[in-house]
């Protein structure tokens, strides 16, 4: 893909950083959430259960919510209805922060600290719904 033709040097760097930041970030929140998902589902499934089980909710927690984003960015640039991925956006986050706060020590701190992952997680899929790709050429 070639640069748009306006773009300086300093916005070309710019866009690099923040994609690596937002890789970073998300990469840490998946691995917080993944490990907080794996033990909530693990501490709360019958005796006898395979770890496997817990590590199957954690992936699927987990890639749900980016195989959602992935589909609402494409369906806004064809102009498709974008309901459904929303929908299955807000209700994994909503999973993983229930896991966050689940397996925090209780109180305020507690629960803020946990927390974190999912609230990032969605502070970045906001950034990144919302930003208005580059004017083509006129």
């Amino acid at each position: 893909m070639k640069p748009h033709p306006t773009t300086t040097r300093g916005e070309r760097a710019e866009g690099l950083v923040l994609v690596v930041i937002l890789l970073l970030v998300a990469g840490f929140a998946g691995a917080a959430s993944f490990t907080h998902v794996k033990d909530w589902t693990l501490d709360n499934s019958p005796a006898g259960t395979g770890a496997w089980f817990g590590w199957a909710n954690a992936v699927i927690s987990e890639l749900v919510p980016v195989a959602a984003l992935l589909t609402i960015r494409r369906r806004k640039r064809t102009g498709g209805p974008i309901g459904y991925p929303m929908f299955l956006l807000v209700a994994a986050v909503a999973l993983s922060l229930a896991a966050q706060l689940a397996v925090a020590k209780p109180g305020l701190t507690g629960w803020l600290l946990s927390a974190v992952p999912a609230i990032a997680f969605m502070g970045l899929s906001k950034l990144i719904l919302t930003t208005a790709p580059a004017p083509g050429p006129a």
